[in-house]
């Protein structure tokens, strides 16, 4: 489940984007984003750390005002000392969504984890605010991060590497980039390691919308694959070697498009009314 808030008040959005979200033409995503972050009233927060790119926060800033946002601010924070300075943790408490770039998700774990910055986003987000994060910003939303791993269909031991996340969701582990980078076995390595994990593999601009209530929407043009593993009768990853394939029976698979949604809770999938 995502983090739990004062009793109450309801928690942000979680939102993970595949990454390659439309940024032109057909901007529902993005668009979407700020409407639930209040629209033309919205104060958005941009964290580019995990680009090496030096105008990725400010590209996001400019997005962000054509889309007609109050205020777009990108907190380019490189190094860990950067992380705990007031003045960012501030701008962060006056947001009404925070948005967490693409790039390598081990710059974001390395710089950002255990900091007042990472701090403050789980527990705004615990608090009503809306948290968004495309490609590696998606991969560090939960509690378990995937930090890298092998392309491929077919699960086997050690595909992928795991190491912590942000810890805004407990229940979901998230793979991105997913259909196009042929990423389905990693992520089912991934479950097979816990299987109360579900694993949400996203399709490049495609993004879960999870609501404070749990329920997940989908968005965008793409797809989200489901493995969930709550229905596995037998897991083979504790008897493989290195580069064993896995065997996994009972695992259950759903392929989502726009407008259908998931309960992770419950497992139950729908599709659009």
């Amino acid at each position: 489940m995502p983090s739990v808030g004062t009793e109450g008040v309801k928690r942000g959005y979680v939102i993970p984007i595949g990454g390659a979200e439309e940024k032109i033409q057909h901007q529902d995503i993005l668009k979407r984003f700020v409407e639930i972050s209040s629209g033309s009233e919205a104060r958005i927060a941009i964290i580019p750390t995990a680009s090496e790119l030096e105008d990725t926060g400010d590209n996001y800033v400019k997005l962000f005002k054509e889309l007609g946002v109050a205020e777009a601010v990108s907190l380019n924070i490189t190094t860990r000392s950067e992380a705990q300075v007031d003045s960012t943790i501030e701008v962060l408490n006056q947001a009404t969504g925070i948005f967490i770039t693409g790039g390598n998700q081990l710059r974001l774990s390395t710089i950002l984890g255990g900091t007042p910055v990472a701090q403050a986003i789980r527990k705004l987000n615990a608090h009503g605010t809306h948290v968004a994060g495309t490609s590696a910003g998606a991969a560090i939303i939960p509690e378990h991060m995937i930090a890298g791993g092998e392309p491929g269909g077919t699960p086997k031991q050690g595909s992928v590497s795991l190491c912590p996340g942000l810890g805004l969701t407990n229940r979901l582990i998230i793979d991105q980039h997913f259909r196009q980078r042929d990423r389905l076995g990693r992520l089912m390595s991934a479950v097979a390691y816990n299987p109360f994990l579900i694993g949400l593999g996203l399709d490049e601009d495609t993004a879960a919308f999870i609501d404070p209530e749990g329920v997940l929407h989908v968005e965008g043009s793409g797809a989200i694959t489901i493995v969930d593993p709550s229905d596995l009768e037998y897991s083979g990853i504790d008897r493989a070697s290195h580069g064993d394939t896995i065997s996994l029976i009972g695992m259950r698979v759903h392929v989502l498009t726009k407008g259908c949604t998931y309960i992770p809770e419950t497992g139950a999938a729908a599709f659009p009314a």
